[in-house]
């Protein structure tokens, strides 16, 4: 399986404002896992509810993978600084899908969903990952598989990931329409939509 390595920062690199550098496992790996099995796991492309493109595990497995260090910064105030996954590219998933929308909205093998430009999906680093620090990677922190969205809060990168659904509109997700940001960017400290 072909793999390359996407640069994290380094430990003495400078933080997002409010970010505070902390070791794993923290508050999310110790979160109640939500068990999906890999016989019963898919992951679909879809257009306003309509499957474009699905793979079950065994498919997803076969897929090219990377090896990527990344810094992670949860919208809480800690970042996991050069924290090493495996996982297949989002652009490598959307290859061949007619994908015209501005919007997603990324669902899960839960209640929670968030939402994500398009652009931010395909044209920046993001990964389905499958693999945390050289193991599959435990329920609790999202296993079998969840989003990577390293660029933005940590909240973003939804865990236990089932599909992500095109639109032209922006669907905003669980935290979302609870007063959380639409983006999240954590060097803007995007945590709360301000009223």
């Amino acid at each position: 399986m072909p793999s390359v390595i996407v640069g994290g920062a380094p430990a003495d690199s400078e933080l997002p404002p409010g970010q505070h550098v902390t070791t794993p496992p923290l508050a999310e790996w110790a979160q109640t896992a939500t068990r999906v099995r890999r016989d019963r796991w898919t992951f679909t492309i879809a257009a306003e509810g309509v499957p474009l493109r699905s793979w079950t595990w065994r498919a997803f497995q076969a897929m090219p993978h990377q090896r990527l260090c990344v810094d992670l910064h949860s919208e809480a105030g800690w970042s996991l600084l050069a924290t090493n996954w495996e996982g297949v590219p989002m652009r490598a998933l959307f290859a061949g899908v007619d994908a015209r929308a501005e919007f997603t909205r990324v669902e899960t093998y839960t209640e929670f969903t968030t939402n994500l430009p398009l652009d931010d999906l395909l044209e920046m680093p993001t990964w389905i990952a499958d693999s945390y620090e050289g193991r599959p990677i435990p329920s609790g922190a999202g296993g079998p598989a969840r989003l990577l969205v390293p660029h933005l809060y940590l909240w973003k990168s939804a865990r236990w990931v089932r599909a992500i659904d095109l639109s032209d509109r922006e669907r905003p997700g669980t935290r979302e329409r609870a007063g959380w940001h639409n983006y999240g960017d954590p060097w803007l400290e995007q945590r709360y939509r301000h009223h």
